[in-house]
């Protein structure tokens, strides 16, 4: 990575995120914790194994449909926990205030993150909080931290998709990033469109209850789920093969795609995850996950493949083949 500034494009999730990570930040902190790059760390402890991640959210606009940026802490943090396998326990909680803000607003959303907690079924148990002067924040950045045990029987990882395995999405893409970009812009549809931003532990417990072999969980957020997806290829050394006719959008998030030159594929989600599963445990994995409230609209967009490893190609509507690569540039920064 030659010497330059930082672009908004090294916080989108694609391909200068990888760049950044891999050229700067894996060699400083290298370790073999860090090398397996979850999207939080397994760590072995006495009596078991350990999920612990992290997360700092700055979304703009801060309150939106569907959330604000407290749940949205909340359930980014729990999600990275439980794609690791983990159930998730505890949480810290650290504010950087800008000089100002509206002790009202801050209200609201501390109790948007207490009421996500309660529902997730964990604690806020520790936090910070600072104060800096106007305008060297923008009204309010939330970090959260948490962890949670991972059962014996569960292991979970980037690495271990195999061929044969299916892929599972488990709802409609790309919500929460049209939402957040609709509201920033200030554009208004006819159609109500809102962000997905939900905690899915509940969900990938059920799924693994009903699966234990599951091979990969992942949450697509910034990147989406073609960037999530190819990170998943390449750790794994293996090929996919994804169907455009399978891929979950809703109408209206989609028309706003095609008004604005987006694709969905790319855009963040906050409330969805992709699941890769032994091909006889997916009809039971699939099942669990329709039966949780945030995943009715699940379904099979694909399958893991010997051929070309490291890939993932796209079966286009027309019959055609489309390769998916990591997105390129930032579509839209300050996502979560």
């Amino acid at each position: 990575m030659k010497d330059q500034s930082i672009l908004l494009d090294h916080g989108s999730g694609g391909k200068l995120s990888n760049e950044l990570i891999n050229s700067i930040l894996m060699p400083a902190f290298d370790n073999a914790i860090l090398e397996a790059q979850e999207d939080g760390a397994i760590i072995p402890i006495n009596q078991g194994r350990l999920a612990f991640s992290t997360d700092t959210f700055v979304v703009d606009p801060i309150f939106f449909p569907g959330g604000n940026i407290g749940d949205l802490a909340v359930h980014g943090t729990v999600n990275d926990v439980a794609m690791c396998g983990g159930v998730p326990q505890y949480l810290s909680v650290g504010l950087i205030i800008e000089e100002g803000f509206e002790i009202s607003q801050l209200k609201i959303i501390v109790a948007s993150m207490a009421k996500a907690a309660a529902a997730a079924g964990v604690r806020i148990v520790t936090g910070d909080t600072k104060v800096v002067p106007k305008g060297a924040c923008d009204k309010i950045f939330i970090n959260t931290s948490g962890f949670g045990f991972i059962p014996d029987e569960i292991n979970l990882s980037a690495s271990l998709a195999k061929p044969g395995d299916r892929i599972i999405l488990s709802g409609n893409m790309a919500d929460h990033g049209v939402t957040i970009l609709t509201q920033r812009e200030s554009l208004e549809f006819d159609a109500p469109i809102q962000s997905d931003s939900a905690a899915l532990n509940t969900m990938t417990a059920a799924m693994l209850k009903a699966a234990p072999g599951i091979h990969v969980l992942r949450d697509p957020t910034r990147g989406g789920v073609g960037t999530t997806l190819c990170e998943i290829a390449k750790k794994s050394n293996i090929g996919m093969k994804i169907r455009e006719k399978d891929l979950p959008v809703d109408q209206s998030v989609m028309g706003v795609c095609d008004l604005l030159g987006l694709d969905p594929l790319y855009v963040a989600n906050e409330g969805k995850l992709l699941a890769i599963v032994p091909p006889e445990q997916a009809e039971a994995a699939l099942e669990a996950c329709k039966q949780d409230v945030h995943g009715k609209k699940a379904r099979f967009i694909g399958e893991v493949v010997a051929d070309h490893p490291g890939q993932v190609v796209m079966q286009t509507a027309i019959g055609g083949a489309r390769m998916v690569d990591m997105l390129t540039g930032e579509q839209l920064p300050r996502i979560c």
